[in-house]
């Protein structure tokens, strides 16, 4: 292999946790919606675990989660776990989800989405020592429903394009 070969190579392979890293800063920026930080994480390490594990190793997935902690302003680690979760769900349901249509994907990702909220919202409780109100987690539950059809759009074309890169090597 030649080094313009590795050099692409490499690219491809740090591309999915670069993207999200991408994702996380632009998220970060104050426009006014609570959440987006995690809204734009959970969707993307969901997203690229299914269509490229081997991108999302569980060091990246929670070093993307220390992130997402140190941008949103939430206990360090919480995110770091939530994201592992998340990692490891859609992982285990890989086979099934890579294969399925859009429709069933997006409804196992509400479902993985909820349990994110819920793990999220139950760290609050015990760390706070009281009852979380609901509706910020709803509210994030419904930022992340509703946007992973667009991001899950846009990060199909990048792995279709990444795949026909890798196809026209072999």
């Amino acid at each position: 292999m030649g080094l313009m070969r590795q050099l692409d190579a490499g690219a491809r392979a740090v591309f999915p946790a670069a993207f999200t890293v991408f994702l996380l800063v632009m998220a970060a920026v104050p426009v006014g919606v609570p959440g987006l930080v995690v809204a734009v994480a959970v969707p993307s390490v969901f997203f690229w675990t299914v269509f490229r594990p081997g991108a999302m190793p569980p060091p990246i997935v929670f070093a993307l989660g220390l992130l997402q902690d140190l941008m949103g302003f939430t206990p360090l680690g919480s995110g770091g776990l939530i994201l592992l979760l998340v990692h490891g769900v859609a992982l285990r349901g890989r086979t099934w989800l890579a294969r399925a249509s859009f429709l069933w994907g997006w409804l196992a990702f509400c479902a993985v989405a909820a349990g994110a909220v819920l793990l999220g919202w139950l760290f609050q409780a015990l760390l706070g020592w009281q009852r979380p109100p609901f509706v910020p987690g709803l509210t994030l539950l419904g930022i992340m429903a509703g946007g992973y059809p667009a991001l899950a759009f846009v990060l199909s074309r990048m792995h279709m394009a990444m795949q026909r890169a890798e196809d026209a090597l072999r």
